[in-house]
């Protein structure tokens, strides 16, 4: 595995991390929910994908960018610490990064689903966990997040596949593979 920031992957970060910004900048990348979290995202998804098309250094970067948005724009206390709204998300493309090679042998649909799943609950389970750490939540703030959680599962795995496959279908028509 290449750690390095090859050209393609330079362009790749830089693609995902402007999709990252629009979505921080217009909002479209935060859904308003009426719980503690305050908004449900979708801002974890370039991570993902950053992590399984280009390895883990462009999903940890494009995860940065995420915590970045969501620490600038924090409306609530407990994502103005960068401890709870930053530190988590570096790890998003790296767990998906590496949850994916693990399975693509397999089956690169169900590697890419486990991989928007595991980046998912990264996220999840690393912001709320921090948060409990850090004493901005506790047991019985976090049960109705889980709906949330769930409903962030389903929707990036839908959007990993859908943008993954149909990326790694443009590379494959121009080098004469497939997914």
């Amino acid at each position: 595995m290449e750690s390095a920031l090859s050209v393609r992957r330079i362009v790749i970060t830089g693609i995902l991390a402007a999709i990252a910004i629009l979505l921080g900048v217009t909002r479209i990348g935060f859904i308003p929910v009426p719980n503690l979290s305050g908004n449900a995202t979708i801002m974890h998804v370039p991570a993902i994908i950053g992590g399984v098309m280009e390895g883990p250094l462009v999903g940890l970067l494009v995860g940065g960018i995420f915590g970045v948005f969501s620490f600038l724009q924090s409306s609530i206390p407990l994502f103005k610490d960068p401890l709870v709204s930053v530190l988590p998300r570096l790890f998003i493309g790296v767990t998906a990064f590496y949850s994916y090679r693990a399975l693509r042998k397999q089956s690169e649909y169900v590697a890419l689903v486990v991989a928007a799943v595991i980046g998912t609950l990264t996220n999840t389970v690393g912001v709320l966990g921090m948060a409990m750490l850090r004493g901005y939540l506790t047991w019985e703030a976090i049960i109705p997040i889980l709906p949330q959680a769930v409903a962030e599962v389903v929707i990036a795995a839908v959007l990993t596949v859908a943008v993954v496959a149909a990326w790694k279908r443009i590379e494959g028509g121009k080098k004469g593979s497939s997914v």
